[in-house]
Order: C-alpha cells, then sequence, then structure tokens
C-alpha cells in the first residue's frame, strides 16, 4: 500500500511541475515552427527571421469567402502596425494556382507580405486544411493565439498593442 501512495504523489507532482513550467513560460509552451515559404517574389521568409516581433501568420486561399472578407482587416493592421513592428503574413494554400494568387493581391491591392506554400508550412503548423487559419505569434517566437475561421479583429489588435508595448508577451 505505501508504494502505491509514494507512486500516486510522485505522479501528483510532476502533473504539479508540467502545469507550473506551462503557467509559467513565456507566451504558453507553443514555439513556432521554423518554416521557410516562398514569397510572391520568389524570395524566401523564414518565420525565425521575423523573431523580436509580433508575427500575424495566416493561411488563406483565394476562394475562401471569409478569407477574402479579412483582407481590408489584416491590410488596415498593417498599414497601422506594421511600421512599429507588426509583420503580417499571408500564406496561400498549397492548392491556389500561384497566378491566381498574383491576380487578387494586385486586383486588392494586399500591402502586406503574401507567401505561397508547397504544402510544408501547413503541416509544419499542425497539418491546417481549412482557411482561414491564423496564428498570432509572440516576440519570443511562440504561438499565443490560433484562430480556426475569422478573426476578432478588436481583440487581436489589442494583442498585438500589448506585444509592441511590451505590456504583454502573450
Amino acid at each position: 500500500m505505501r508504494t502505491k501512495e509514494i507512486a500516486i504523489a510522485v505522479f501528483a507532482l510532476f502533473l504539479i511541475g508540467v502545469m507550473g513550467y506551462l503557467w509559467f513560460t513565456p507566451g504558453g509552451a507553443n514555439k513556432a515552427p521554423d518554416v521557410t515559404v516562398t514569397t510572391l517574389d520568389g524570395e524566401p521568409l523564414r518565420l525565425a527571421d521575423l523573431r523580436g516581433r509580433p508575427v500575424l501568420w495566416t493561411f488563406w486561399a483565394t476562394t475562401c469567402p471569409s478569407c477574402v472578407e479579412e483582407i481590408p482587416h489584416l491590410a488596415k493592421l498593417h498599414r497601422e502596425l506594421g511600421k512599429q513592428g507588426l509583420a503580417v503574413v499571408g500564406v496561400a494554400m498549397s492548392y491556389d494556382p500561384p497566378d491566381q494568387v498574383r491576380e487578387m493581391v494586385s486586383g486588392r491591392d494586399i500591402p502586406y507580405t503574401i507567401a505561397l506554400d508547397d504544402g510544408s508550412a501547413a503541416r509544419a503548423f499542425g497539418d491546417v486544411k481549412l482557411t482561414p487559419t491564423t496564428f498570432l505569434i509572440n516576440p519570443e517566437g511562440r504561438i499565443v493565439q490560433q484562430k480556426l475561421g475569422e478573426l476578432d479583429m478588436e481583440l487581436i489588435e489589442g494583442r498585438i498593442i500589448d506585444m509592441l508595448n511590451g505590456t504583454s508577451s502573450s
């Protein structure tokens, strides 16, 4: 009986330790994957190179109505907070034809970075299949929010401003 009680106590301490680690780790424990995508200009964009600033990384598709609806909101965030350090990156899904992506970027005058995924970035972010799927990554390179579907722009803007002001790492 004594061995069972010791085993339970050790297990409980282990759980408390893991929970404490997750609680006190800045921005959570979900480190953003080290992925590289290709921008529409043909340049490689490595997510790790954006460390030190907040990143709004969104997987989207030209045929996704919600994605298209978000474009003006993401453009506004880019225009208003990009100079302060925010990086907005729209990653077109691998099934989206590059010419169709270029046409939409040109037709909607998208000012933020657009990249093409060969499928590896979507896999690295947990096998993203549905769009829009957006990740807010803090300056330390940790995913602090993941959202499938349309963003609450007011909420996300507040979190980004907090990061830019150094008042929050999550």
